[in-house]
């Protein structure tokens, strides 16, 4: 199985004291950044997206003087600005693929952001031969959800990974877990994911061949 990563929208704005902070956004950021330092190798591809909305306009509806939080938000993630920049405990060295969404249209899944040279993310991960993607970032009832869904519909085998996650409020994120899963999504946390490498070392360990063993 080849596996990808997928940072969703680690950014300044949406981690606390940002325009849009989640709490628990900076936990998220440092977390991400223990699992790429520890297990950077579990991952054949790590890619990030990044709202990247323009200064000038409203960016389809999506930004509101008066907004809803639903479909209208206060002004966020402007390009250029350091509230669009990954949050500072993410090694953006780590990243191989940088997405940016949103850029003057409403935009949530990473599935609709493009590479720096333009590119699809479904075509990148599939020129890669990556059939399988762990998402983290924010927000779980937002862009992780609808980046999780995307995933799906095109046809990759999806894992969360839950305490690398965090959203806007407890119920909406709850449904938004629900839905996932109901949509064939996997809920991990890093524990199972530390004993998935485990066993995997453990197999490698029990398949040496002693080159003496015939002598």
């Amino acid at each position: 199985m080849v596996r990808a990563l997928l940072v969703i929208d680690v950014q300044n704005d949406f981690t606390e004291g940002g325009a849009l902070g989640v709490a628990g956004g900076a936990r998220v950021a440092e977390g991400v950044a223990e699992l790429l330092a520890h297990r950077r190798d579990a991952y054949d591809l790590v890619l990030a997206s990044r709202d990247w909305h323009e200064a000038d306009s409203d960016n389809g509806g999506h930004f509101s003087p008066v907004p809803d939080f639903v479909d209208s938000w206060p002004v966020h993630c402007v390009q250029g600005t350091a509230g669009a920049e990954y949050h500072p405990a993410l090694d953006a060295s780590t990243i191989d693929v940088h997405l940016t969404k949103g850029t003057g249209s409403p935009s949530y899944s990473a599935f609709e952001g493009v590479t720096d040279g333009g590119g699809a993310v479904a075509d990148v991960l599939r020129g890669r031969r990556v059939d399988a993607v762990d998402v983290v970032g924010l927000a779980t009832d937002h862009c992780v959800r609808a980046s999780v869904l995307d995933a799906l519909a095109a046809g990759f085998a999806v894992r969360v990974v839950t305490d690398l996650v965090a959203g806007v409020a407890p119920v909406s994120s709850e449904a938004a877990l629900a839905e996932m899963t109901g949509a064939g999504a996997v809920l991990i946390d890093r524990a199972g994911l530390d004993a998935e490498r485990d066993v995997d070392v453990d197999a490698d360990a029990g398949s040496t061949v002693d080159p003496g063993a015939d002598a």
